[in-house]
């Protein structure tokens, strides 16, 4: 059995601060815990937009707190996000958060991340493993 918070992961290298200054996550549950999957704590900042696209990953998305608007690239359908709204990526799809409100969102990952990821120049994570 695994028993942590978010609080005493911060500052640590499971606190992730994304190149591009637009969010940090706080990754509770890695690839190396070999559940499955990773869940992790994200904050997108308010006036920021990132654009990704999961190439490698199916990723799950819950808002807890926060407003912004997301854009699916694949169809051009655009989706208020507020919390208690759930989005799931479910096609590898190419996407836009632009954050009105500081958005916190709880994401699961599958396969799980390393804790090391951060998005390419496509908005890619790269598909890492944990070295044995």
């Amino acid at each position: 059995m695994i028993v942590r918070s978010f609080k005493e992961i911060e500052g640590t290298d499971r606190h992730v601060k994304s190149a591009s200054g637009t969010w940090e996550s706080k990754r509770i549950v890695l690839a190396k815990e070999k559940v499955g999957f990773s869940v992790h704590e994200t904050i997108l900042y308010a006036g920021t937009e990132t654009s990704m696209w999961y190439a490698n990953h199916i990723e799950a998305v819950v808002c807890t707190k926060g407003d912004a608007e997301l854009t699916d690239h694949e169809t051009g359908k655009t989706y208020r996000i507020t919390p208690g709204t759930m989005y799931l990526l479910d096609g590898h799809e190419r996407h836009t958060l632009k954050v009105k409100e500081d958005f916190h969102c709880i994401c699961v990952f599958n396969p799980p991340v390393t804790g090391r990821e951060d998005h390419d120049e496509n908005g890619v994570y790269p598909l890492l493993t944990e070295e044995v």
